[in-house]
């Protein structure tokens, strides 16, 4: 259990001179094969703070967020201690995560950097068919060394009997946070009381709200801390806002979108139903979108990825829980159709694009209601965002709304209905 008080010190943002050489970890050299066949030279500052502390046994808690390389931060050393442990025929690396799209993201990421090793994993997660769930049986009951996997897919398994992580050796959680905020906290309980109490415990979330203050207690034993401060949005992203009503949204989206054909785009929504209604209406405009959303089957899913990937599909329709999730090089747009609820996921969202010193453009447009919320943004990123006017057709439709009037209420009666007196419809009385 971790033996430190809260709230924890959130260290600043870690700087290193001169970055390490892979090769300088001491790595097993199957492992340094497959990062050199990957042309990966130089650690990032999260991977070269935590890849030693890992090694070493510690458990640890890395408050960092994507694009930062806190992947391979945790899957290297863990790569490393199985390779060189000559045990097999058991599991002996958990990773927990909040969606399939980063299961299957994690899954690839391992794959490739144990190439030449000979290392088993198996990313498992709902939306698949009976075949699949099998298969993730197969796996689990004979050892497939890392799994990665969603809470409630486990769970299933889990709560079938026959899964066994009494001999597990690393327990990680990635995007902490984010799997709290989705309401998967007596998920992870129930797992992290079924694994092997002396495992090695590494925690990793984009922030460190309350929530995740606690549940790192119930898991860590004398943690060692990392923090990596928030980045800032890329130099080369492009940032404006356009202040507009509702109802004038998917006409401005169309307005922008019209000739931007070939483009690669990520149009952010909050909620599903917000996504489900921006694919449709875009979709019914003959625009080239596909849309990611827990409604559609896994294999639905994972071929619009593709097909975004693949360029087939321009304009990619997705949530917040994606924002964090989508590893898609060349995004040149990112389109906030709402403004994001905490501040932090505008810079997860924006950063999707002008990744690797590319150029990128980031809209947002922010309704009346929504002011103040962007306002929180424009604080954590340290700078205003140029508004940028609608177009001429728009903002004659929008000054047409304002000038609307009202219709007259008056004061409620005990109908509560609007304009109701409380008085006979015969009027007052005659004197």
């Amino acid at each position: 259990m971790c033996n430190f008080a809260p709230p924890f010190e959130l260290r600043g943002a870690y700087k290193s001179i001169n970055l390490l050489n892979f090769t300088e970890f001491d790595l097993d050299p199957d492992l340094l094969d497959g990062l050199d066949a990957l042309n990966f030279k130089t650690a990032t500052p999260i991977q070269e703070r935590a890849i030693p502390l890992i090694l070493a046994g510690k458990d640890l808690i890395g408050v960092a967020q994507t694009g930062t390389g806190k992947t391979a931060a945790f899957v290297l050393p863990v790569l490393h201690k199985i390779l060189t442990s000559n045990e097999a025929n058991y599991t002996q690396a958990l990773v927990i995560v909040p969606t399939r799209e980063l299961a299957s993201q994690i899954e690839k990421v391992i794959e490739a950097y144990s190439y030449f090793t000979g290392v088993s994993c198996i990313a498992i997660y709902g939306g698949g068919k009976g075949a699949e769930f099998t298969q993730e049986k197969v796996a689990l009951t004979s050892g497939a060394d890392i799994i990665i996997a969603t809470p409630g897919r486990l769970i299933a398994h889990m709560n079938l009997g026959y899964v066994n992580f009494s001999r597990l050796r690393f327990l990680i959680l990635d995007e902490a946070d984010r799997m709290l905020d989705m309401g998967f906290q007596p998920d992870l309980l129930t797992i992290i009381g079924k694994v092997n109490p002396q495992r090695q415990s590494l925690m990793f979330s984009a922030t460190m709200p309350p929530s995740v203050l606690k549940l790192a207690k119930t898991m860590l034993r004398n943690p060692e801390m990392i923090t990596i401060a928030l980045s800032k949005p890329a130099e080369g992203v492009s940032q404006h806002v356009y202040m507009v009503q509702d109802r004038l949204k998917i006409p401005l989206l169309t307005d922008i979108l019209k000739d931007k054909g070939g483009q690669r785009i990520v149009i952010f929504g909050s909620t599903k139903l917000a996504v489900s209604m921006v694919f449709k209406q875009l979709n019914a405009r003959r625009f080239s979108v596909g849309q990611i959303s827990s409604d559609l089957e896994q294999s639905e899913r994972e071929q619009v990825m593709l097909d975004f990937r693949n360029r087939k599909v321009d304009i990619l329709v997705a949530t917040d829980v994606l924002s964090r999730g989508i590893d898609v090089d060349g995004i040149d747009m990112v389109i906030n159709y709402d403004v994001p609820r905490d501040a932090e996921d505008y810079v997860h969202r924006i950063g999707r694009t002008a990744r690797a010193e590319r150029k990128g453009a980031a809209l947002t447009l922010i309704s009346p209601v929504d002011s103040l919320r962007f306002k929180r943004i424009e604080a954590l990123i340290g700078k205003p965002v140029e508004r940028l006017p609608l177009p001429e057709h728009l903002a004659a439709e929008a000054a047409k709304m304002k000038e609307e009037p009202r219709k007259s209420t008056g004061p409620a009666g005990r109908s509560g209905r609007p304009g109701n007196t409380g008085r006979s419809k015969t009027g007052p009385k005659k004197k």
